[in-house]
């Protein structure tokens, strides 16, 4: 596991709504850097996903659409 000192507050990031959604996209993961493994606030927050679930993508999608 990463220490989290190294590890982007999601809190930091910040999107510019008026940017199309694959820019948004692309600003999401260039500020957060590692989109699996990420602080929100004094919490780390580690992603995995099953097999069958959906892709990355398209949970970042949820998240930023």
């Amino acid at each position: 596991m990463k220490e989290t000192k190294n590890l982007v507050d999601i809190n930091d990031v910040k999107i510019d709504t008026s940017l199309p959604k694959e820019k948004r996209i692309e600003e999401y993961v260039t500020q957060i850097r590692d989109p699996n493994n990420f602080m929100c606030g004094k919490y780390q927050v580690k992603i995995s996903f099953a097999k069958n679930g959906l892709s990355l993508e398209e949970c970042l999608a949820g998240i930023l659409l």
